[in-house]
């Protein structure tokens, strides 16, 4: 996602923190931040305007997952987490028994992405029946075939997320039903660049991530349609908004802890990142928010 970076170059100044390239508005201090890999380009690419403008403020943005950040965030190893879904009630009370009050800022809209091989010829859609079939704990699916009859007695080989991801855990509960069920015979990994690789490199591959990360590779993958009950829908920006493509539309978010927004560098970062996050998702695949939800979250920001 890398190119992405260079892509907004133009929104430097836009946001609060303002500086003069040199020193800023004097901020100084680390930034750290882990979590989701669906959420990982447009931190990123914040992070990267951001030291422009504040160049003695040091942002990391690590993907582990947003398990696996959660739980370096209520450790109070992280200052941000990165997450694909919201955080759990779990992960709520580990934070409140050390004293950290999350804040949830939603940042940008995304849609999981079911996608084939691009020389898939035969697949158009699928039904949330058919993902569940192929999905759910020991399913029976091996050939495409078993799908649709026809379809050819070919191997489905399965791309997907990782158990610590919150894409796992909101595409299990949306289409097999309950969170974290799935089958596990399926190549998992945090980083979704290795799922589009694997996918593009297999003809008969099948996988899932976010619609940031399709974009970036639509050249080598076919986003598949999804009928949710009321005909296939393809994944794009205004069915992705409009929640039509169901039910695999979604929220992310950015966590911070209240400890943490105590430090003027995680503060102006966390404002910085509300007041460009609306140009930057365009950039980087994402969907705006509505203008209000942004302003919210600037409230309860400003608040703290």
């Amino acid at each position: 996602m890398g190119s992405f970076v260079l892509a907004v170059g133009l929104l430097t100044g836009c946001g609060s923190s303002g500086g003069d390239g040199e020193g800023g508005n004097g901020l100084s201090g680390t930034v750290k931040i882990d979590g989701s890999s669906t959420v990982y380009p447009i931190t990123q690419a914040v992070a990267e305007e951001f030291m422009l403008e504040n160049p003695q403020v040091q942002v990391t943005v690590s993907e582990s997952g947003t398990g696996g950040g959660f739980q370096k965030w209520v450790a109070g190893e992280t200052d941000i987490n990165d997450a694909s879904r919201p955080i759990k009630d779990e992960e709520k009370k580990k934070a409140a028994d050390k004293g950290i009050e999350p804040i949830e800022i939603p940042v940008a809209y995304d849609g999981i992405t079911v996608v084939v091989n691009k020389e898939n010829d035969f697949v158009d859609h699928l039904t949330v029946d058919e993902l569940k079939k192929i999905w759910e704990p020991d399913s029976k699916v091996k050939f495409w075939s078993d799908v649709r009859p026809e379809w050819p007695k070919e191997p489905i080989k399965l791309y997907g997320p990782g158990t610590a991801s919150g894409t796992f855990g909101y595409f299990t509960e949306a289409i097999v039903g309950e969170e974290g069920k799935s089958r596990t015979d399926y190549t998992a990994s945090e980083d979704d660049n290795v799922l589009v690789q694997g996918v593009s490199g297999d003809q008969y591959a099948l996988g899932y991530f976010g619609y940031a990360y399709y974009l970036e590779n639509k050249d080598q993958l076919k986003a598949v349609k999804i009928d949710g009950g009321k005909g296939p829908i393809e994944p794009t920006e205004k069915t992705i908004n409009d929640g039509s493509y169901s039910p695999l539309s979604r929220p992310v978010f950015i966590y911070v802890s209240n400890k943490a927004m105590e430090r003027p560098e995680v503060k102006e970062f966390v404002k910085f990142y509300i007041e460009i996050a609306k140009d930057l998702a365009k950039e980087v695949g994402y969907i705006p928010l509505p203008d209000a939800d942004y302003e919210e979250s600037m409230k309860r920001v400003e608040g703290k």
